[in-house]
């Protein structure tokens, strides 16, 4: 753990806890002020920053692929196409287990803004939109993405935005901007020569950051361990993210 505007003793940063395998994924309570980290030994860790001594441990069904919190909703999806929700306004409990409605592993999971549903990306370059409680006029629904011709690519990260609205990026070096209510694809940017694993919007939503790098997906013999790691940043126009509306064909 990093304390921001601090320098660690010895330049090493904080241990707050361990796993018996893989750590995957970590994310922040802000109900409680605690951190949950997600690990291949199949159990979810929360931790207060204080005590090497997790506060608490639950088991999951299978390996942490990724997870994700908004307020008090967190989703978690594991290997075994398992999704699992939990309620974290008080001590974490779960909510409800399902199975992935996306055929293939998934690789990236979202909790929606109004904590409605999530979005879950899987290695088939598709998308799936799912809602954990009834919405009026809402339904759950799955997209293809980050497909280039006759070739599949996963996809690497969701999130969302102020709006509602959210991005992808995948396999393919896209970066994508989708509008879920309307069933739109807002922008598509010009694909970069590297994989894209990773992004995300600042809070306000007027900027959004993306990483290139190598996804090892390929398998550790197509890595390039000289390659150069990179950071972009985006200045997000409100015309590029806010919802549209539904288009309607005109009749003559």
């Amino acid at each position: 753990m990093w304390q921001l505007g601090q320098q660690p003793a010895n330049g090493v940063p904080q241990q707050i806890g361990a796993h018996d395998a893989a750590v995957r994924s970590v994310g922040f309570l802000p109900t409680s002020n605690m951190i949950v980290s997600g690990g291949w030994d199949k159990k979810l860790k929360f931790w207060d920053g204080r005590s090497p001594t997790a506060a608490m441990t639950l088991e999951l069904p299978e390996r942490c692929y990724a997870l994700d919190i908004r307020q008090n909703l967190m989703v978690v999806a594991t290997a075994g196409r398992h999704i699992i929700s939990y309620d974290v306004s008080g001590t974490p409990r779960e909510h409800s287990r399902k199975e992935s409605p996306l055929k293939f592993q998934s690789r990236c999971i979202a909790a929606f803004p109004d904590m409605t549903g999530f979005a879950v990306g899987s290695i088939e370059g598709r998308v799936g939109i799912h809602y954990l409680q009834k919405v009026p006029g809402k339904e759950s629904f799955a997209f293809k993405c980050h497909r280039q011709q006759q070739d599949v690519y996963s996809v690497n990260d969701i999130c969302f935005h102020p709006y509602g609205t959210f991005a992808t990026v995948g396999g393919d070096g896209v970066v994508n901007f989708w509008d879920k209510d309307n069933k739109q694809r807002l922008k598509g940017f010009p694909a970069i020569n590297r994989t894209i694993p990773c992004a995300a919007f600042n809070a306000q939503g007027n900027m959004f950051a993306y990483a290139s790098s190598y996804d090892w997906s390929k398998g550790s013999q197509f890595g390039a361990p000289n390659s150069q790691n990179e950071i972009f940043l985006h200045y997000v126009a409100e015309d590029e993210i806010k919802p549209k509306g539904k288009k309607t064909g005109s009749r003559r």
